[in-house]
């Protein structure tokens, strides 16, 4: 299938200028999905055609098309708090208004499109996913969790996390989310009490990478070590975050060979 990029990006463009702006979360999506769509592409220039390769990136243009009325309509980017934005948006694309032809105009790849944006931001994939979306679905994964990290660096933790700077460094970490991370996998959203929390799941994100290529990326970009230097104000959040630390370096050293500190 052949992708017209500035087509796409134009759409792109043209359906976000209808919301607000000035609203710090609106423009904290749109920056995510050019990182997610180049991320995307870095991932899949490893092994695949430039057709693949094209529409890896067009996923991460598209896989969060569903927070701008997410964020406009509810103010949080918190699906618990608000609505399953990746089912919105694979409807929003897909539904009675077919608005995917805004982007492209060859249907070929629609379940394809489809299927890997309803699952991006999903705990697991279904079992039952072809070879094909399968491996689409998880570059999109990939990328998604590692611009996530820059993220969470590049806006303040009591912006993203809904606290104080001092409450956020009182905290301590719900045990079941400690647990998580030192068990390797990734936070189910419902253990998540605390803005700490959220922190510490951000984190265990890298857990969840699938490709080597994903890893060498978040070590050249640096925000995983930022996030891991962290530092509570909490004796007992500042001890586990020691232990976090060190178990984080270990899976990283057994992935890539190599060690973040």
């Amino acid at each position: 299938m052949q992708i017209d990029r500035q087509k796409v990006m134009k759409a792109f463009e043209a359906y976000v200028d209808k919301y607000d702006l000035l609203d710090p979360g609106i423009l904290l999506k749109k920056e995510h999905t050019y990182q997610v769509a180049s991320l995307c592409e870095q991932i899949a220039t490893a092994n695949m055609s430039e057709e693949d390769i094209s529409l890896a990136w067009l996923l991460g243009m598209l896989h969060d098309i569903g927070r701008f009325e997410q964020q406009k309509q509810y103010h949080t980017f918190i699906d618990s708090k608000s609505i399953d934005h990746a089912a919105f948006g694979a409807d929003l694309l897909f539904g009675e208004n077919n608005f995917i032809r805004q982007f492209i105009s060859d249907s070929s790849e629609d379940e394809l499109i489809c299927a890997a944006i309803t699952v991006h931001s999903a705990y697991r994939m279904p079992e039952t996913m072809d070879e094909r979306r399968r491996l689409f679905s998880e570059i999109l994964r990939d990328a998604d969790k590692i611009d996530i990290l820059r993220v969470s660096v590049d806006f303040s933790m009591a912006q993203l996390y809904q606290t104080t700077e001092d409450e956020l460094a009182m905290e301590e970490i719900t045990p079941e989310v400690f647990a998580a991370s030192m068990q390797q996998h990734a936070v189910l959203r419902h253990l998540t009490r605390r803005p700490i929390d959220h922190l510490v799941a951000h984190i265990s994100l890298v857990y969840e990478l699938v490709f080597p290529e994903s890893i060498e990326i978040v070590m050249h970009q640096g925000y995983l070590t930022r996030l891991l230097d962290y530092s509570s104000k909490n004796p007992k959040t500042a001890e586990e975050f020691q232990r976090i630390r060190k178990q984080m370096n270990l899976f990283v050293k057994e992935r890539i060979h190599k060690t973040i500190f």
